[in-house]
């Protein structure tokens, strides 16, 4: 998709020093990819505390429980 921004100039100086991109295209590509990439990660550490995980006795527990299970 073509489109035209207004980037400021320091910031995409910075940009192309950072990531050593060698194109416009390839810099906004690079901070997009990033940006993406650093809020999924973001999304995904904030559920870690929202599930229901057992820990070592009870995953050992339900291990042993389904060894004996299938004797």
């Amino acid at each position: 998709m073509k489109t035209t921004i207004d980037i400021p100039d320091e910031l995409l100086s910075s940009l192309f020093r950072i990531s050593g991109a060698k194109t416009k295209r390839d810099a906004v590509l690079i901070a997009l990819e990033d940006y993406t990439r650093r809020r999924m990660v973001a999304d995904l550490v904030s559920s870690f505390g929202t599930w229901d995980v057992m820990d070592n006795d009870e995953l050992e527990s339900a291990d042993l429980a389904e060894t004996k299970g299938t004797r």
